[in-house]
């Protein structure tokens, strides 16, 4: 019987007349919305415990609570793949950081979600001596196949003949980023989100020319897709824009990448292999007791003290975690300058203010915001919610929080404080700063890719009693 049914889905979703592209279940009928997507920073994300996020996946996300049905993603090792699966009708999309190409056959796009910049990236040096595309003659620019980026240059080879272009398939933006970080390429037509987050781990990596400026990063349809999906599509894109969801999705995953400077970056990730092993497992063990990611705490802990166990502030915190003597004796430390005892002492501190936050901040902005109540105290966050709300602007992200909170040091704002005064702007770039470290050390643990012949099938999930979407990280 399993057999039959699964013979019958397979003719559901294939059979067509001969010359027709083939349709998938209409997604009600079919109980889910299946999305074609890739392993990319923009698109999905899962790290080693199978938490699965990214812009275009919680994007999506909103889409399914919208149209009540869980979402499925279906991982493929490229973009080619996942567009061949929606031409094929195995989903209902594809949502893969893809620039909106109009020349591919058997697509329909949706609207725009955002804006994207397709540059020719270089090392350093490379990358300041080309000022002009001319300069690109005798030289190979790579590309994944298939890309707008590969039909830009096309187009680009047509003033500088002597370009030569190299296409390649299977290869992930950040595994070529890799490739040119260390030598292995020359040139990479790629997104700049794609080469600013690479630049984050590999600072040499640079812009060298700017390749359009009108790309737009879109969902892929079939050819055939019915009306009024393309209508909710259209809907849901346009009002994601204009109520700010876009936005804070960027801010999200993109908002802090620019915040640390190359020395800074270099400085944090020698320190993660000198310094960090020494007090890994404890924060590791701070973790299990209070549920908080080890890396979130290693990414405070460096923002404090640099994983200093002996630091000490003019203001009288001290220790790896910085804790004053009050907060200290609070979380049961009875020596801030023990590094064990100070990671978890911060830890359970970190822990109740994201417990204490109201229940209408939901993650990730609770965590953020958690971060800067570790630095200005619960009090004082509750006061700056209450001046964002004074001033019509939403309370419960940390978009619009990391504007108001450096309002706290006016004395007209800091009158209705009732902890007085504080340097919301410290806590603003602490906060930042972290997140820039979080995202950091998350990445250093990254799960192993996709093999480039498989696809990862993701197991069926029921909705949620709220009727929200569900998503599922690869097998």
């Amino acid at each position: 019987m399993r057999l039959l049914a699964a013979f019958a889905l397979v003719v559901l979703l294939t059979g067509c007349p001969r010359g027709d592209a083939p349709t998938i279940i209409d997604y009600q009928t079919l109980g889910e919305l299946r999305v074609a997507t890739r392993i990319d920073s923009m698109a999905y994300r899962s790290d080693a415990d199978g938490h699965t996020d990214g812009f275009e996946h919680d994007l999506l996300l909103e889409l399914g609570n919208e149209l009540g049905v869980p979402v499925r993603f279906v991982v493929y090792p490229s973009a080619q793949r996942a567009l061949t699966a929606v031409r094929r009708g195995d989903a209902h999309l594809a949502a893969a950081a893809l620039a909106r190409n109009e020349s591919l056959r058997g697509i329909r796009w949706a609207p725009g979600i955002r804006d994207m910049k397709l540059v020719i990236a270089a090392r350093g040096e490379l990358a300041e001596a080309i000022s002009a595309p001319q300069q690109l003659a005798g030289r190979t620019v790579t590309a994944r196949r298939g890309t707008l980026a590969a039909q830009h240059l096309r187009a680009l080879r047509k003033s500088v003949p002597e370009m030569r272009i190299e296409l390649v398939s299977g290869r992930r933006d950040e595994q070529l980023l890799a490739d040119l970080a260390d030598g292995r390429i020359a040139l990479l037509a790629t997104d700049e989100v794609q080469l600013a987050v690479a630049a984050v781990l590999r600072p040499e990596l640079e812009i060298a020319l700017a390749l359009s400026n009108t790309a737009v990063m879109a969902w892929a349809l079939p050819r055939n897709a019915p009306q009024d999906l393309v209508d909710t599509l259209t809907r849901f894109v346009g009002q994601a824009r204009h109520d700010g969801l876009v936005a804070r999705l960027e801010d999200r995953y993109l908002g802090h990448i620019q915040r640390l400077s190359q020395v800074d970056i270099a400085a944090f990730v020698a320190r993660i292999r000198t310094r960090l092993p020494r007090f890994q497992a404890a924060f590791e063990a701070a973790a299990e007791e209070t549920g908080v990611d080890w890396r979130l705490l290693a990414a405070v802990g460096y923002q404090e003290s640099q994983w200093d166990p002996f630091a000490v502030s003019f203001t009288g915190v001290r220790g790896l975690m910085m804790l004053t003597d009050s907060t200290a004796a609070r979380m049961g430390v009875r020596d801030r300058l023990d590094p064990a005892q100070s990671i978890l002492g911060g830890a359970r501190y970190f822990a109740l203010m994201r417990e204490s936050i109201s229940d209408e901040v939901a993650e990730p902005d609770r965590t953020w915001m958690a971060i800067a109540a570790y630095n200005l105290g619960l009090g004082h966050l509750r006061g700056a919610r209450q001046i964002a709300r004074s001033l019509k602007r939403d309370s419960t992200t940390w978009v619009s929080m990391r504007g108001v909170l450096p309002l706290m040091s006016r004395p007209s704002f800091a009158r209705r404080l009732r902890a007085g005064p504080a340097r919301g702007g410290e806590a603003v770039i602490m906060t930042e700063n972290v997140r820039a470290f979080y995202d950091i050390l998350r990445r250093f643990e990254q799960i192993s890719e996709t093999p480039d012949d498989t696809v990862a099938a993701v197991p069926d999930l029921p909705p949620q009693a709220t009727g929200s979407s569900t998503s599922t990280p690869p097998m």
